[in-house]
């Protein structure tokens, strides 16, 4: 399939990343949200972002006034789903909640066009648990990108169980249309991205919350001991720590493993509305 036409579920941090790489890239993107004063905040951070990318210069990796307005004219926004009907893919990036998420493609598929792509951004949720919502599983697909999307070249494509060579050939040839580096993985909890990290930021807190050391100690470690360009709490802070409590109980319930039981302190933050920078407070305060 030629893709012209990518419809976008949700216009928050991740959905408008996609949005804005895909228009970016040349592509007619049509943005869903619930209410308008999603899509304006969304498209206030997508135009903020390009933005910085006019100041930055086309010789330093940045792009034209003339690329921006182009960009933000191949943008539209909706609240309503029969705007998608034309889509030749559609990707989600709504909430990370299995009913949300199914009951969202069950509409879809009723309004979108039977040969469109339908892929989801989840961050660890198993794309079987979601294609049995459609009644296009051979078209269904995992594709995670990575915050921020306009910067970060990663992205998982995930293999559903009935996921056909030709959707994963269409959704790679996609990634590097938007200039990413597409990384083949099979269908499992966490992928491979969340499944080693989330453990890693987890026992972080553990540490924390023992006593062992500081959030600020702990991350230098990580900084000027193993060269992460930043420690794995403020990594969390950043991810959201509502986000990762989230893919932590993703992982413990689809893989029955005890060490991925997220950190009561974990779970007692986000119950405290202790989100990480999104909130102003996490394990540090913004």
């Amino acid at each position: 399939m030629d893709i012209q036409k990518v419809g976008v579920l949700g216009c928050g941090l991740m959905g408008s990343g996609i949005a804005q790489v895909a228009a970016t890239a040349g592509f007619d993107v049509v943005v869903l949200e619930q209410e308008q004063k999603f899509l304006d905040k969304g498209f206030a951070g997508i135009d903020k972002s390009l933005s910085r990318l006019v100041e930055r210069g086309v010789d330093k990796g940045g792009i034209t006034a003339e690329q921006k307005s182009a960009t933000l004219a191949r943008l539209k926004g909706t609240t309503n789903m029969q705007d998608l009907a034309d889509s030749d893919i559609v990707v989600e990036a709504i909430i990370e909640n299995v009913p949300e998420k199914r009951k969202t493609y069950a509409q879809l598929d009723t309004i979108v066009k039977k040969d469109a792509i339908f892929a989801t951004n989840t961050s660890s949720i198993c794309v079987a648990e979601l294609m049995t919502a459609t009644q296009r599983p051979e078209r269904f697909v995992g594709l995670h990108f990575f915050n921020p999307v306009p910067m970060m070249k990663l992205v998982e494509v995930i293999r559903g169980l009935a996921t056909s060579d030709a959707t994963y050939a269409t959704v790679k040839s996609l990634a590097e249309k938007l200039e990413k580096t597409p990384v083949e993985v099979n269908d499992a909890p966490g992928f491979v991205s969340n499944r080693v990290l989330m453990p890693l930021l987890n026992e972080a807190m553990y540490a924390v919350m023992e006593g062992v050391a500081t959030p600020q100690a702990v991350d230098e470690v990580f900084k000027l001991g193993m060269a992460h360009p930043m420690g794995p709490l403020t990594l969390a802070d950043f991810i959201g720590l509502d986000v990762c409590l989230d893919i932590m109980r993703v992982m413990q319930a689809g893989l029955g493993d005890p060490k991925y039981r997220p950190c009561p302190l974990l779970i007692k933050m986000v119950d405290a509305g202790w989100l990480g920078r999104k909130s102003g407070r996490g394990f540090y305060q913004y």
